[in-house]
């Protein structure tokens, strides 16, 4: 295996395994009858970061398959560990605060779960041109 899909594969199961662990306050906030509000934004957080993880775990068994040079691969990897660290930073606080991030308005933390989320989106986009330019060079 590249090295470069060893990190993707390690990077990916620590987001996986912080997605998992959203499943805790998840679960309390089920128990305790919180609020709807904290209860999707807790599922979300658990879903979303257990999914970009197999995303991740995805990529890395195509990475070998892709016709570029090793730059092009390596640059797929740092994009999407960008995006996976950034949405965990913003699926994690958001709860947290209160504050859903879809909008750079509000107190402190609300930019920071939006800048979170904004930068997971770029990355996200970003790393998956990438992506698409290097399938399209395997061709």
């Amino acid at each position: 295996m590249e090295q470069s899909a060893r990190y993707l594969l390690f990077h990916g199961v620590i987001i996986l395994l912080l997605g998992l662990l959203a499943g805790i306050p998840y679960g309390r906030a089920i128990l305790k009858k919180e609020q709807e509000k904290l209860i999707t934004a807790w599922r979300v957080a658990h879903s979303s970061l257990s999914m970009g993880a197999i995303l991740m775990f995805s990529l890395v068994s195509i990475l070998p398959l892709l016709s570029v040079d090793l730059t092009m691969k390596w640059v797929i990897v740092v994009l999407f560990i960008v995006t996976g660290y950034s949405f965990t930073f913003a699926l994690y606080l958001g709860p947290i605060v209160g504050h859903r991030g879809l909008s750079y308005r509000g107190p402190f933390l609300a930019k920071a779960v939006y800048l979170g989320n904004s930068t997971g989106a770029l990355a996200s986009l970003l790393g998956t041109l990438v992506l698409l330019f290097s399938a399209w060079k395997t061709l």
